[in-house]
């Protein structure tokens, strides 16, 4: 091989950029030139080699996973790439690693790790099978007094018989979406499993395979959520590992929010009074657990909604119900340890030890709460969160900035690569990421937004407040399909919402398929293979979801996604920042999330379609313009004919 004298060598002759073009040429329509992706590789090989931190924002288009996978690969170190999306999550570990596997020219192993609860457990399937065995079909689960229904028993047969064919066990390969109850029945929490020393099925457990899988492997990939945990637990869930890729880093700040806190509900209380019933029949008459759940309900009831002031410890109902539950936890751990005797069948210890574990947890979250607000503590909010449904209100615990946890826990470890298509502003600061040894850049994207796609603006609409607005909205909505043809993904800031449009437009000559039908990666997969369904859905598909060509022409927003004003969390921090709260807190996250939803349009530079947002404010705000300039540079319309002719087009093509 001839090597270029100094005076002659190209400086981004680099064996990054080389493995670039080399994997180029191998994808269809191979050898095109992304300058954007070459700077995004070029920078994230640099910090690593310096042990410093990138922060990219990499347009749609950019080839960001190439571009962060490719130089981490040939650094030679162990790699965490976190995302926060299983969707992503899946399509890192089943299309972009295996094709850098061929087509790199560097060796290197990969594993995919999820958290305990995504895998099925062949243990607590082998106890309900044999208990159905032993009682002519019937099933209890475990905790509750109750025969199962029929159809949650038919569930818990098929997911079984899937699992007999699985080389994982992964929920996310199921090809129908379990219930609550089936899939709890046959998955344990990580609170919950013993781990495969004292689990009679610990040879065969999916879950600790996937672990295995991933203890060998040089670039594992797991989500954001599962990567909180082993900040929370101080280095122990994952792998020892030099680099941590931050995919879709705009969600950080909440995802480790919530993995770094904890929750305490009334339904913990009778799912635990269960287990326990499992391993020792007559608990109740020895210490009753389950009498918490309704105490804790009406304790924590009045503060729906709302953080408690000073910590659970401050309220008095409060703190009197959390010190019963601890006794009553601590006094059923005391039961259940000399319940099974050492010749007891295997079944009878893997309930045993499932019991102790969910008690020795939730006897630790109790201790987490009352600490809230001692003098010393971690900066922590406790707050409620309202009754749903059946659930009960729910008490949450979580850190109010999670900049100190990640500097402690991330920034002085590893080298961190955080990207996304959209970086919020001022996310250095708010993450706390070192300003001497992090560099941040924007590369841009390669499409040509303004000749590609329009951005309509339903300016005519009243305020999404507004009594008359859903009608209106439907009816904008349902001529802006027809003109499509179909071919949209319509998204919605709320269930409720989703659910009414979904009904408005069912009679429309195009299938409609909606969120909570059919498991996600059956939903997009039902919208990529038919030109004319439409999928409609919420939050969790306002990004990861990649549909290219003509099938996804139109993305209908309903309104701008702002959070809601009174969640606790968002409020203590913008007690902090005063009156500048709207600017540094809301204005930045509702553009992030829009510039996300907006980026489903254009996904590669043949597609051609519309963005229309139906809530007028996005032109009549005085913070209009912060959106906007977030917003890839599409055309712009007020006009519902400009882009009901603009769609027409597209469809009159073949």
């Amino acid at each position: 091989m001839s090597t270029l004298q100094p005076e002659e060598r190209d400086e981004t002759d680099t064996e990054t950029s080389r493995a670039l073009r080399r994997v180029a040429m191998a994808l269809p329509g191979g050898g095109e030139r992304r300058d954007g992706q070459q700077q995004m590789a070029e920078a994230v090989a640099r910090s690593i080699m310096a042990n410093e931190h990138v922060v990219v924002q990499a347009g749609t288009g950019t080839g960001k996973s190439l571009g962060y996978l490719i130089p981490s690969i040939l650094s030679g170190k162990r790699v965490i790439v976190a995302t926060a999306t299983k969707a992503l999550q899946d399509q890192l570990f089943a299309k972009d690693l295996p094709f850098l596997e061929e087509h790199l020219g560097t060796r290197f192993t990969y594993a995919l790790l999820k958290g305990r609860s995504n895998y099925f457990c062949s243990q607590r399937s082998s106890e309900l099978l044999s208990q159905m065995k032993g009682s002519a079909g019937q099933l209890r689960l475990e905790g509750s007094s109750m025969a199962a229904p029929t159809a949650i028993v038919d569930e818990i047969i098929n997911i079984a018989k899937w699992a007999g064919t699985s080389s994982t066990g992964d929920r996310a390969e199921l090809s129908f979406e379990p219930s609550v109850a089936a899939w709890s029945a046959v998955s344990v929490s990580a609170a919950e499993c013993p781990g495969a020393a004292k689990c009679p099925s610990g040879e065969v457990c999916f879950a600790e395979r996937a672990r295995t899988r991933a203890a060998d492997a040089d670039v594992i990939v797991v989500n954001m959520h599962l990567y909180g945990q082993h900040i929370r637990s101080g280095g122990y869930v994952l792998p020892d590992h030099e680099v941590v890729v931050l995919d879709e880093a705009h969600e950080l700040e909440d995802v480790v929010a919530d993995s770094l806190g904890a929750e305490i509900s009334g339904s913990r209380f009778v799912a635990l009074a269960g287990r326990l019933r499992a391993v020792v029949s007559d608990i109740e008459q020895k210490v009753d657990v389950g009498v918490i759940s309704p105490l804790l309900d009406s304790a924590l009831s009045p503060h729906a909604g709302k953080a408690i002031e000073g910590g659970p410890s401050a309220d008095p109902e409060i703190r009197r119900v959390l010190n019963m539950a601890s006794g009553r936890v601590r006094a059923a751990l005391d039961a259940v340890r000399t319940a099974v005797p050492a010749d007891a069948p295997s079944e009878a210890k893997s309930r045993q030890t499932r019991a102790l574990q969910s008690a020795t947890a939730l006897a630790d979250e109790i201790d987490e709460a009352l600490s809230v607000g001692r003098e010393g503590s971690v900066d922590q909010l406790a707050w409620v969160e309202a009754a749903n449904g059946a659930r009960g209100p729910v008490l949450r615990i979580s850190p109010i900035e999670v900049g100190p946890m990640l500097d402690s826990g991330v920034w002085q470890k590893v080298s961190a690569v955080l990207t996304s298509a959209t970086i919020p502003p001022r996310i250095t600061d708010r993450l706390m990421l070192p300003k001497d040894r992090t560099v941040e850049l924007d590369v841009g994207s390669p499409f040509t937004f303004d000749t590609q796609g329009i951005l309509y603006c339903a300016r005519h609409l009243p305020d999404p407040r507004h009594a008359t607005y859903e009608a209106l909205m439907h009816k904008e909505l349902r001529a802006l399909i027809t003109a499509a043809g179909g071919r949209t993904l319509a998204l919605f800031t709320s269930w409720k919402t989703m659910k009414a449009a979904v009904e408005a437009c069912r009679d429309l000559a195009f299938p409609i398929v909606a969120q909570g039908e059919l498991p996600k990666a059956v939903l997009v997969q039902r919208f990529a293979d038919d030109e004319a369904t439409c999928l409609f859905a919420t939050m969790g598909f306002w990004q990861g979801i990649d549909v290219p060509g003509r099938t996804c022409s139109l993305v209908v927003i309903d309104k701008l996604p702002f959070s809601r004003p009174d969640e606790p969390l968002l409020l203590a921090r913008r007690e902090r920042c005063g009156p500048k709260a709207f600017e540094m807190i809301d204005l930045p996250r509702a553009a992030t999330l829009l510039a996300q939803g907006v980026g489903r349009l254009i996904r590669t530079s043949s597609d051609r379609g519309a963005v229309a947002v139906l809530d007028p404010r996005l032109s009549t705000a005085r913070y209009a313009h912060d959106l906007v300039k977030a917003l890839p540079p599409l055309k712009r319309t007020r006009h519902l004919a400009e882009v009901e002719a603009f769609l027409k087009d597209i469809t009159s093509q073949t």
